[in-house]
């Protein structure tokens, strides 16, 4: 009856179609019986008023009904719900790692991608994986999605039915970027995948420097871009040796952010705000961090200032 882009596509839609029909059929219904009591007992027809109670049919009839129509949708939404943990046996395992604010997609022999690129008609099992935070996958055009929750393994499979471009996204808030963590499946032939496998080069798992990863383990990132877009902290992105211009003791003064002024910035934030920016919102991260985590902190930043 349904025709999705995924084998677990028919049970979602099928459960969202039973649950539509039945809200329709009683929004219409209780819209006609309001409608046709105010016509019937209108009070120009002057109608003696009745009183009574105790109607043990009416009193079946309203828990029957809605009883009935629960377990309806409980049975077609199981029908749906328990083959999404069935995963075959000769499913193709990609690795899925969620980070603030992107997806990398992980084919194994280092071999990493930015777009999950899948074979049509072959079963696929995606591992879950976050470096950080929470995360969310979903694949509308699929049905499917899954928390993607640190030191929590999960995972999610599908057969992808129908060639072409489907939408990637994160549906758990993951920090104020979260909005534009998203990318694509492409399914296509499976001589084109191999193909595109093949020449897909082994880059391998490479880590984080040091710094970035101090600086997401903090939450830094959640309020300063590295990339240069503008979010509740100035961005990281070329601010090593540039010229500033802070607000210091309510005086306006230009200083060059250097490894003492970044170091300062971060044990004591409120001392030196940059000018456009609020004070107050950072606090110090003196007792968080030692001076070698500092320093390795600032050692990344300087790699961003030439970016």
């Amino acid at each position: 009856m349904f025709k999705g882009a995924s084998n677990l596509s028919a049970g979602v839609d099928q459960t969202f179609m039973l649950i539509l029909a039945i809200a329709i059929f009683f929004i219409v219904g209780i819209t006609a019986f309001m409608i046709w009591t105010v016509i019937k007992y209108n009070r120009k027809k002057n109608l003696p008023a009745k009183q009574f109670s105790n109607n043990v049919g009416l009193e079946i009839v309203w828990t029957a009904i809605p009883l009935i129509l629960v377990m309806v949708i409980f049975i077609y939404g199981w029908k749906g719900y328990a083959p999404r943990h069935k995963v075959p046996a000769d499913a193709m395992k990609v690795t899925v790692i969620g980070r603030m604010w992107q997806y990398t997609f992980d084919y194994g022999g280092g071999k990493l991608s930015k777009i999950l690129v899948l074979p049509v008609n072959k079963p696929v099992r995606l591992d879950l994986h976050s470096v950080d935070v929470n995360h969310g996958l979903f694949i509308p055009a699929f049905r499917v999605k899954e928390d993607i929750i640190p030191g929590y393994k999960n995972y999610l499979w599908f057969i992808p039915e129908l060639k072409g471009e489907f939408d990637v996204l994160c549906t758990v808030y993951c920090g104020l970027q979260h909005s534009g963590m998203n990318t694509k499946t492409r399914i296509v032939d499976e001589s084109e995948f191999k193909s595109w496998l093949d020449s897909l080069p082994a880059t391998g798992s490479i880590p984080d420097p040091e710094g970035l990863v101090l600086l997401k383990n903090t939450g830094c990132v959640a309020c300063h871009s590295i990339d240069g877009s503008k979010l509740v902290g100035p961005t990281f992105k070329g601010i090593y040796g540039n010229k500033r211009v802070v607000v210091t003791n309510g005086q306006e003064v230009n200083i060059e952010a250097n490894e003492t002024y970044l170091a300062s910035s971060i044990t004591d934030p409120n001392k030196e705000v940059v000018k456009g920016f609020n004070k107050g919102l950072m606090q110090s991260y003196r007792d968080k961090l030692t001076d070698a985590q500092i320093a390795q902190i600032i050692d990344y930043l300087k790699t961003l200032a030439d970016k």
